[in-house]
C-alpha cells in the first residue's frame, strides 16, 4: 500500500514544495504562539486561567438556548 502511494505521488511534478510549505507554516505560527506567551502581560494570562473558575456564566448559556422560559 505504502508502496503504490509513494510511487503515486513521486510521478507528481512539483510536489516536492508542499513539504518545505507545511514546514513554513508549522514554523512561523510556533514563532508566533512563542512571541505571544513572552510578551503576554502577566494580569492576563491569570484572567484567562481564572476563567473555569468563575461561577454564573452556566447559568446564561442555558438562557441564550431558550430565552422564553423565563
Amino acid at each position: 500500500m505504502l508502496k503504490f502511494i509513494k510511487g503515486y505521488v513521486s510521478s507528481i511534478d512539483g510536489i516536492e514544495i508542499y513539504p518545505i510549505i507545511s514546514f513554513i507554516i508549522f514554523f512561523v505560527f510556533f514563532l508566533a504562539v512563542t512571541y505571544f506567551v513572552i510578551t503576554a502581560k502577566k494580569s492576563y494570562i491569570e484572567e484567562l486561567s481564572n476563567i473555569p473558575f468563575e461561577d454564573g456564566e452556566g447559568d446564561n448559556m442555558s438562557n441564550a438556548i431558550n430565552p422564553s422560559d423565563k
